[in-house]
């Protein structure tokens, strides 16, 4: 090392020229967005390099530079590095082709393809960057951030303050993809003011722009900075235009009141209506979350919704939801919802209610690998309006009539109901032994009735019902040297029945106060699965048998039936050892179960499966041809002591086109009573599903013509982004477009958007067709807004 004109001087050609300042409390900040070097020991200036490197001085931020040239002018107190700058310090990095530091002025200065990234992943890119040691001020030319996030901040000149506020000069905010395609929108700005203190970055004089034209100018707007998940300030509005409530739109307002709780609030004037104000509380507690929504309005125009129970002034609804782990194993938690009307979640059905339903509960689950509980009281208030024509029975309207048109009255309140299943570790004489119970009690204000052909039906009883039931079931499974598969099993069911406050007197229930059923059972299961290989896959033919000896079922139509009302026999329940869908009835009979499944296993992942059976009552009382106080078995496909036949066919091509279907045929002369087929698949740039639905006559539940219906929907990728989408359903019976919509959309990685126009006749109630328009746009960081329109 020489000294050459008072000037000190190192020079290594090579980038691997490394030096560790060991400066004190040297440090790299940022701009929020650029940063400053700064060597505050006062002795750095009196010694040479090589001294400085081996002083020992505070190394709790040591920096690395490399540079393919370094010098140090004593005299003018400047120290200097350039050519391919690399400087590390403190999870920051700094490139620049020169970087100059004059102790004197306090100044830190880069030129030249400066490219600087903080700890939290900015990327700060500019042509040069000038600031103070003290890192509270500085200027910045030609200025571009890259955010983790995306997001893109540029401007000709930046200027910070304070150590806390950054200006650009005309600014210009947009999001960038992985693609590198150029975002179609950006926010252009006479300044954008970064202040790091309140995570804000404000707009003066913004302009909106879309494909490079000015769409939308306003004078001030702001938006939270990207890398904050929750801050406090309004939120995109969305437009509303609905018959009866007019045009409004929502004005919302987030609160984040701490890291654990916040308050969303929304304003939705209504020319109509007046002002509906909704607001969700969400606050987090130890081992889980709940939420409270409020929403209400005092209506205007009360007599546009007249015909409905939203014909009255002040209407409001209450929802709170919540969960909390307990334990590792048990969750306790509730959904609760409150209003004053049925319609109101219909008719403003563009506001946020929470989690609001029909159905509120609360509830105590737990699980383990083999033990499962649940407890749960559950109320329902319905939406649905009561019939508009009350029921005369003087003039009855076959096939199907309400006896009473109170609705609501007719919904229990279940108080509670509780399962519980066990599957036990031990195996008992070689075979799985399983426990489940279930205990309901509810009550209803008013019976539940209709009538069907002048015969009453009862879904539910006024007064109170409770049962308790118990299940204990074995199996065990043999396979025998030829590959045969023996599965004996056997169950018990208990149902107790406590009727004490039953009303007895529309319905022909037990005057019992207290009744009880019994229902054992053994069987045996039989298949034997034959396979069949060949070139490029194998095939399995399995036939399979199932019989089960039983008494009759007991007591049929003198005990209520709240649980097992629906009765579907398709493919899926043939080898059900009960089909019955609940506890309240139990099969009964000695009845065998027929069936042969086969599947097509190609090696390169595509199959085909299917089934074909039926069940055959050998012996005893047929409980499905026994009507209940609903007579829900009535057309069930099983009613006969040779039920119907049940198929189903499952094929996967697995390139992405799949079919499934399944049938059930006439015992007598194979004609279809139920099917349904659904299909999806893709091709190119299609992608579609399809469905069929048909359900034959079924006089004995009041459905006195078929019903045959398609649904299809489809969606086709125009390009990488644009994309067209569509749905309908017709009903092919009546000849008629039940719903239909149409729509197209854009997505990338910084804009979404949407339009669609919808149309629905499903009310079948002599109200005009309801047509649906809906717009979405949503710009990634500064939100979605939408405009719909409807009924």
């Amino acid at each position: 090392m020489k000294l050459v004109s008072s000037r000190r001087q190192i020079t290594k050609n090579s980038r691997v020229l490394a030096y560790k300042f060991l400066l004190g409390v040297s440090s790299l900040a940022l701009i929020g967005s650029a940063g400053v070097l700064s060597a505050t020991d006062p002795a750095y200036a009196q010694v040479n390099f090589e001294d400085a490197i081996s002083q020992k001085v505070d190394t709790d931020q040591p920096m690395l530079l490399e540079a393919r040239e370094l010098q140090y002018d004593f005299d003018n107190d400047v120290v200097s590095a350039e050519g391919a700058v690399e400087i590390y310090f403190d999870d920051y990095t700094l490139q620049a082709n020169k970087v100059v530091y004059d102790r004197k002025s306090g100044r830190f200065k880069a030129f030249g393809d400066v490219r600087m990234t903080e700890p939290d992943g900015n990327l700060i890119q500019a042509q040069s960057l000038d600031l103070s040691d003290d890192f509270k001020d500085g200027f910045i030319k030609v200025l571009q951030i890259d955010t983790p996030q995306f997001t893109r901040l540029m401007a000709e000149s930046a200027e910070r303050k304070d150590d806390n506020l950054t200006t650009l000069t005309d600014g210009v905010y947009t999001v960038y993809t992985t693609s590198a395609k150029p975002a179609l929108w950006r926010v252009k700005a006479a300044k954008v003011i970064h202040d790091q203190n309140e995570q804000v970055i404000y707009f003066e004089k913004p302009s909106l722009e879309f494909l490079g034209s000015s769409i939308l100018t306003v004078p001030y707007f702001e938006i939270a900075d990207p890398s904050v998940k929750r801050k406090s300030g309004f939120l995109t509005p969305n437009f509303i235009y609905k018959s009866r409530v007019g045009y409004g739109t929502t004005i919302p307002y987030y609160w984040a009141l701490d890291p654990h709780y916040d308050l969303l609030t929304t304003l939705t004037p209504l020319t109509s209506q007046g002002a509906l104000l909704t607001a969700t509380w969400r606050q987090e507690v130890e081992g889980g979350e709940y939420s409270l929504t409020l929403g209400g309005i005092n209506q205007f125009q009360p007599e546009k919704f007249e015909g409905s129970s939203g014909d009255k002034d002040f209407r409001f609804i209450v929802n709170t939801e919540g969960g909390i782990d307990l334990t590792d194993r048990w969750t306790a938690g509730w959904n609760l919802t409150y209003a004053t009307d049925r319609a109101f979640r219909d008719d403003y059905g563009f506001a946020d209610f929470g989690a609001a339903e029909e159905k509120s509960e609360i509830y105590l689950r737990g699980q383990s690998e083999t033990n499962r509980f649940e407890a749960a009281l559950y109320a329902f208030q319905i939406s649905q309006e009561d019939n508009p024509d009350p029921f005369d029975p003087a003039n009855p309207t076959p096939p199907f009539s309400p006896v009473d048109d109170d609705l609501q009255s007719k919904q229990p309140v279940v108080h509670p109901v509780i399962d519980h299943s066990v599957i036990f570790g031990q195996s008992i004489l070689g075979g799985e032994l399983a426990y489940t119970s279930n205990i309901t009690s509810l009550t209803r204000d008013k019976t539940d009735a209709f009538s069907i052909n002048n015969e009453d039906r009862f879904r539910g009883v006024e007064g109170t019902f409770t049962r308790a039931s118990a299940d204990l079931s074995w199996k065990r499974s043999f396979i025998d040297p030829f590959g045969q598969v023996f599965t004996p099993f056997a169950y018990a069911k208990t149902n107790l029945y406590f009727l004490a406050s039953a009303d007895k007197n529309v319905t022909a229930l037990t005057g019992d106060a207290v009744a009880f059923t019994g229902m054992p059972a053994v069987g045996l299961e039989y298949s034997y699965p034959i396979l069949v290989g060949f070139d490029g896959g194998h095939q399995i033919f399995q036939p399979t048998a199932q019989i089960i000896a039983r008494p009759n079922e007991q007591r049929i139509g003198e005990l209520p039936n709240e649980d097992a009302q629906s009765m579907v026999f398709d493919a899926s329940t043939l080898f059900e050892w009960d089909k019955f869908s609940g506890f309240d009835r139990n099969e009964g009979g000695t009845r065998a179960n027929l069936g042969l499944q086969y599947r097509l296993q190609f090696d390169r992942g595509a199959f085909a499966s299917a089934l074909f059976g039926r069940s055959i009552q050998l012996a005893g009382e047929n409980s499905y041809a026994v009507p209940d106080i609903l007579d829900a078995t009535g057309d069930s496909g099983l009613q006969n002591d040779l039920s119907d036949y049940v198929t189903s066919l499952y094929f996967d091509t697995n390139t992405g086109v799949r079919l499934g279907a399944n049938a059930r045929f006439d015992e007598h002369d194979f004609s279809v009573q139920r099917a349904e087929i659904n299909t999806s698949g893709r091709y190119g740039p299609v992608s579609a599903a399809l469905g069929y639905a048909f359900l034959a006559e079924r006089e004995d539940a009041g459905v006195d013509e078929q019903r045959q219906e398609m649904v299809g929907s489809t969606n086709i990728s125009l390009s990488d982004t644009w994309r067209m989408f569509g749905s309908m359903r017709f009903d092919l019976v009546n000849g008629n477009v039940v719903q239909d919509m149409l729509g197209i959309g854009y997505d990338d990685e910084g804009l979404s958007l949407s339009v669609s126009y919808a149309e629905d006749r499903s009310r079948n109630n002599g109200e005009p067709v309801e047509q649906i328009f809906y717009f979405r746009v949503g710009l990634r960081t500064i939100g979605d807004t939408s405009v719909s329109t409807g009924r």
